[in-house]
Formats: C-alpha cells, sequence, structure tokens
C-alpha cells in the first residue's frame, strides 16, 4: 500500500547543501538564460500560472474534459506526449522539441493536480523529491566524492538507486 502525504506536509528527507554551496550551479543556470543577446523571461511566475490554469481547467467553471480526467485516463496521453518528445529529437526539430516538452510538462501538471484533489501529493511535492533526488544521486557535486567520467557516475548512480530501493523495502 503507497503512503499517501498530505498537502502540506512534508516528508524529511536529506539536507538539501546550502545555497551557498549550490550558488556557483545556480550562478551558471542563471547566466545561461542568456541567449542570442536577449534575456529569457522568468519561469517561476510562469509554471506558477501554469498550474493556476490546471487548477482552473479542473475547478467547478472549468472544462468538462478535463475535470474528467483521472490517473489512468491520462496515462494514455502521458506515452504519447513521451513518443512525439523522441520523435522531435530523432528528427533534431528543436521548435517541435520545445513544444513537445511543454505537453510533457503538461501530464505531470495534470498528473500532480489529480492527486492534490484527492489528497495525496501536489506540484511541490514532486518538485521537493526530485531535488532531493538529484542531490543524493550526485554526490560528487553536492558532496565529497570524487567520480571522473560519465561511467562512473552513472555506476554511483546506479548503486545510490538500489541503496534508496532496499531503504524503502525496510520502511
Amino acid at each position: 500500500m503507497k503512503k499517501s502525504i498530505k498537502p502540506g506536509k512534508r516528508k524529511a528527507g536529506p539536507k538539501i547543501p546550502s545555497s551557498k554551496a549550490v550558488s556557483a550551479p545556480a550562478t551558471a543556470a542563471k547566466k545561461s538564460l542568456l541567449r542570442g543577446g536577449r534575456k529569457k523571461r522568468a519561469y517561476l511566475p510562469l509554471f506558477d500560472e501554469l498550474v493556476g490554469i490546471m487548477a482552473r481547467l479542473r475547478g467547478p467553471d472549468g472544462c468538462p474534459w478535463d475535470k474528467h480526467q483521472d490517473h489512468k485516463t491520462l496515462l494514455k496521453y502521458l506515452f504519447s506526449e513521451a513518443r512525439e518528445v523522441k520523435a522531435a529529437i530523432a528528427n533534431n526539430d528543436i521548435e517541435n522539441l520545445k513544444e513537445e516538452l511543454g505537453d510533457v510538462l503538461l501530464q505531470i501538471v495534470f498528473h500532480s493536480q489529480v492527486a492534490a484533489e484527492n489528497g495525496h501529493f501536489d506540484i511541490s511535492d514532486v518538485i521537493e523529491g526530485l531535488n532531493k533526488k538529484l542531490i543524493r544521486r550526485h554526490p560528487h557535486v553536492f558532496g565529497k566524492e570524487e567520480l571522473k567520467t560519465p561511467d562512473a557516475v552513472l555506476r554511483r548512480w546506479k548503486e545510490i538507486k538500489l541503496e534508496e530501493k532496499r531503504a524503502k523495502a525496510g520502511d
């Protein structure tokens, strides 16, 4: 049986490095927002808007089709959008890739909204879990391990993933 977490309740997880520890990558990420001499728009307000749009689509005055969906009915769309991302990459079609990645993001936000409505988790929980996972699985970046090759990183990723599964099974 899956444990559910009520919105607003967070499980304690590994300590996330201080902002000082991640400031260099964050600075590099901010600098990467500059492309072709023009600055990209901030993504947090856009993401908040997306989450709000989905909540409205599923709300009382929302879209009948969107309100009718659940995790099972949405599953085929998640797979379809992933295939379309694969095709855009195979065709080296960057404009289409941008659109299809948006469609995959829609599926993530949609499933998170459905889960939130059922009191299981919300998009913040999804993002928080992903952030913690990325930090745990990159001890060579956020910790003191030294992994110098892509193969070494992949081996360590798999080891950490196995450790996590064993720890979960022991819960």
